[in-house]
């Protein structure tokens, strides 16, 4: 901090030059002044009366010509700076953003000015997201530790989904991240939008660190569990699907703006949101959840129980911007596209059809792989609705309704009858 005998202090040769190196910039070479003047103050008092009382050295002399030279010549470029070609970079022009010139894709308006907002429901998203916020560590682990290690705790075809459902949505959850923050916050272009998308991938970090605090507290082989995306078929299958159908999105050389490459960009939506995100989550997490239900790993499934209500928000908001795009570019959605997104969904149940027989061999925790086709029938209708398109499995039905409890994001408690933590925003904090 300044005291008042700075103030009375000669002027040194690095302020001097400073204002001999930019007289047309005053307020440059007064910032360097007052910054030189807040380093010396920063060096304890007795530093600085032998300063005072004693010659300084030569070499010291010319550090601080250097410095002063340094000083003149930030001045100098600052002096002679061009912003025009910075605001050309970032689309900016001299007029306000208006709501109608802001767009889902293609848009020219500055993607730095917030409000106003377009997408209320956008903005929503965002707020609801952070008032959901969670921490791995806050769920107790110490029963499933026990359960794990014992015998007894859990039959073979039960390990056999915990192992699965954490191998598959370990790396899962690091490709929708790259695919977040590589492509998707690029390539859509409204700040509303991408503000969610900013707390979207902070979600997905926080899931990926619930996966391997459950391996880690678990004391599983890591190895073997982060490698199954390799080396287990029915989980590698969904993990190349997932990749080849959303590829574009990490291409830092992809860009918007033609028909064909709109059309690719709205296809690899569905595929990361409709799909991946819509379809390939579902049976894992029915699984780990009907095994908390029993009261058997209710950490896994309450950490699960956290995710799951995360990638319910997730969902929705792809729908949304899914079919915004539709509404503002209603020639992409052409008769033959209509066709080949049905297909994309089939594949994609198909895919978690073949996870289920795979995980599920017997039936297990009061469900079998024949109840859980049913489960992804109706999921894939649901889909399919949500992006108006008909329904390809009739009378498919929801064999588990108490998933739809879980989800839902205004339950005051979780379902295990855990502790409800509370968050406190920065304005209501204590200090004391």
């Amino acid at each position: 901090m300044l005291n008042w005998d700075d103030y009375h202090q000669e002027e040194t040769p690095a302020a001097k030059a400073a204002k001999t190196a930019a007289p047309a910039n005053p307020a440059i070479a007064e910032a360097a002044v007052n910054a030189e003047a807040a380093a010396k103050t920063e060096a304890p008092a007795q530093a600085q009366a032998a300063v005072q009382a004693e010659p300084a050295p030569a070499e010291d002399s010319a550090a601080a010509q250097v410095a002063a030279d340094n000083v003149a010549e930030a001045a100098r470029a600052l002096e002679n700076m061009d912003v025009a070609p910075g605001l050309e970079e970032l689309e900016m022009g001299a007029a306000r953003v208006s709501v109608d010139e802001k767009a889902m894709i293609n848009c020219r308006a500055d993607l730095n000015q917030l409000v106003p907002f377009k997408y209320d429901w956008a903005w929503q998203k965002y707020l609801d997201g952070c008032a959901n916020h969670w921490m791995p560590q806050e769920i107790n682990m110490t029963a499933d530790v026990a359960t794990w290690k014992s015998s007894d705790g859990l039959s073979e075809d039960e390990r056999r989904i915990v192992k699965r459902s954490l191998g598959y949505f370990s790396t899962a959850d690091s490709l929708v991240a790259n695919n977040l923050v590589l492509g998707i916050y690029r390539l859509i272009t409204n700040p509303e939008c991408r503000q969610y998308l900013l707390r979207q991938a902070f979600e997905e970090a926080i899931h990926t660190h619930a996966y391997q605090y459950c391996i880690e507290s678990l004391g599983m082989d890591e190895g073997e569990v982060f490698n199954m995306y390799r080396e287990v078929p029915s989980v590698a299958k969904k993990a190349t699907w997932s990749l080849s159908h959303t590829h574009h999105l990490s291409d830092p050389a992809f860009k918007t703006g033609t028909v064909e490459a709109d059309q690719t960009l709205l296809r690899n939506l569905i595929g990361f949101y409709a799909v991946t995100e819509g379809i390939f989550f579902y049976c894992g997490f029915t699984q780990i959840l009907s095994m908390g239900r029993r009261n058997k790993m209710t950490g896994v499934a309450e950490q699960f129980q956290y995710i799951l209500r995360d990638e319910s928000m997730h969902l929705n908001f792809g729908i949304d911007v899914i079919n915004q795009i539709k509404l503002e570019n209603p020639h992409l959605w052409t008769d033959a596209f209509k066709q080949e997104v049905i297909q994309m969904i089939l594949e994609g149940t198909q895919l978690e059809i073949e996870y289920a027989r795979d995980t599920m061999p017997r039936g297990v925790l009061g469900m079998n792989a024949a109840m859980m086709e049913e489960y992804l029938h109706f999921i894939a209708n649901r889909r399919l609705s949500q992006l108006g398109l008909p329904e390809q499995f009739p009378g498919a039905a929801n064999p588990f309704p108490w998933m739809s409890e879980i989800m839902d994001l205004r339950k005051e408690k979780n379902f295990f009858e855990t502790r409800v933590i509370e968050y406190q925003t920065g304005g209501a904090l204590s200090w004391d």
